[in-house]
């Protein structure tokens, strides 16, 4: 086992611990790391979609986004890029949260719900991976949003501003009533977080470690797929452990596909959902998770994406296509075979100029 494998697992290990940690600190059931189901809530916060039960700045995002900055500062690995078709990436992103709110979760928080117990996560990870092998199949086919160029300095500094801005409001107190800034949920899985420092904290150190392990969910499927490369796998593995064996600690576990936290058993849109997640991700080169760590680098594509994922955030709640613990709506359904033509539409006919 190399120095890398070292760091790739324990990215895994942390992830997987604190996923379970964040849920006894106050984080939803099965939901102590999840990327859509964040950016949701943020988006709820700041107002753009109306479901109250969804409402709250999501520090462990924020810490993400600024320790990834941080490690690629300190490593001399920040270089501000951009260019490679972000409003394509920005819709894309889109898709990849309609997605992921109709199985109720990113790639992460699959792992982290089989880590729980919750079956209806075997279904989502199989729709993944058939996801993420379409993807391989539209880029062998051609497939390319155009290369990404270094870029003047402040265009990678743009997201990482915004993020801080958020913290700022975060920290400021900026809470719903006169004159207010922010919308916090007082009921539903919005009301429930664990203290604000501990998520900032936990997500600037997953943050870190991820930027300088590469991790990433998608990728890691992807390369073991094709390539037969299992190091960023090694790490998905490694989540898993890590929750299983916190969860199993704490008394968290629940084995089976009915009951579960934020769940349903609607297994062909579980599929369905988790499949445009997996397409849509190979198509912008990583998981919502690693969009994030990107961001915090300097990369303006994947934060185009993250601002994507946002309005996808707001489209899916102001029109009732996101899911819930009774299951999909006919909005939902016929919302996610819509996402998946248009990704299949711009996987099919995006190529380099």
């Amino acid at each position: 086992m190399t120095k890398q494998d070292f760091g790739v697992i324990g990215t895994g290990l942390v992830i997987g611990v604190l996923g379970s940690l964040l849920v006894l600190w106050g984080n939803p059931g099965n939901m102590g790391y999840c990327v859509a189901c964040f950016l949701r809530d943020i988006a709820g916060s700041l107002g753009v979609h109306r479901a109250g039960v969804v409402q709250y700045l999501r520090p462990e995002v924020i810490g993400t986004v600024l320790g990834g900055m941080v490690a690629a500062i300190a490593f001399r690995e920040f270089r501000p890029r951009g260019g490679s078709a972000p409003l394509t990436r920005f819709i894309l992103g889109m898709m990849v949260v309609i997605g992921a709110l109709m199985f109720l979760g990113c790639p992460l928080r699959a792992v982290l719900r089989l880590g729980g117990g919750d079956l209806n996560a075997v279904t989502g990870l199989l729709g993944l991976v058939a996801g993420v092998l379409a993807g391989v199949q539209l880029l062998k086919r051609g497939f390319n949003l155009g290369r990404s160029r270094r870029v003047a300095a402040i265009h990678g500094w743009l997201f990482p501003g915004f993020v801080l801005l958020l913290l700022v409001l975060a920290l400021g107190g900026f809470v719903a009533g006169k004159d207010a800034a922010l919308f916090f949920s007082q009921k539903g899985p919005g009301s429930q977080h664990a203290p604000l420092l501990v998520s900032l904290g936990a997500g600037l150190l997953i943050g870190f470690l991820a930027q300088r392990s590469r991790f990433c969910l998608v990728g890691g499927v992807r390369d073991a797929f094709v390539i037969k490369d299992f190091y960023l796998l090694k790490g998905l593995l490694a989540v898993f452990v890590g929750v299983t064996l916190t969860n199993l600690a704490l008394g968290f576990v629940n084995v089976g596909f009915t009951g579960q936290p934020i769940a349903h058993t609607q297994h062909v849109w579980n599929f369905l959902g988790l499949g445009l997640v997996g397409l849509a991700s190979t198509l912008i080169g990583g998981c919502p998770f690693r969009q994030l760590v990107l961001a915090g680098e300097g990369d303006a594509d994947a934060g185009a994406a993250i601002l994507g994922m946002l309005a996808g955030a707001a489209v899916a709640h102001n029109f009732l296509t996101a899911a819930a613990a009774t299951g999909t709506t006919l909005n939902g359904q016929i919302a996610l075979v819509g996402a998946l033509v248009i990704t299949l539409l711009i996987g099919l006919t995006a190529r380099e100029a």
